[in-house]
């Protein structure tokens, strides 16, 4: 199961009130690679479609992602992030990939 945390999950529970889902899940899919490692995508969900795995967050929705994403997202923690630099919102973050030999890291 996916890591999220505490702040995170605030964070997703506010979306889903702005926008008149509340009710609805969080579908993670994996979007691609690049040099930090897996890419990921987020939107709103209401059920789980064939194929989804569902984990049920601590505050009551569901985040919904395949099996391919899940190979990928199991390693990973959900984190709201504020930063200056790159503003506000959610990352995904895997802590066990070192980056590749373009930025500093050594490769898989």
């Amino acid at each position: 199961m996916v890591q999220i945390t505490s702040d995170a999950e605030k964070f997703i529970n506010g979306l889903l009130e702005k926008n008149n889902k509340v009710g609805y899940g969080i579908k993670i899919y994996l979007s691609g690679f690049a040099c930090s490692g897996a890419q990921f995508g987020m939107s709103f969900q209401e059920n789980a479609r064939e194929g989804d795995i569902v984990d049920k967050s601590a505050n009551g929705f569901d985040l919904f992602y395949d099996n391919d994403t899940k190979a990928e997202l199991d390693k990973c923690i959900i984190e709201f992030v504020d930063d200056p630099n790159f503003g506000t919102g959610l990352s995904i973050r895997d802590p066990t990939f070192e980056g590749c030999a373009s930025c500093g890291g050594g490769c898989h």
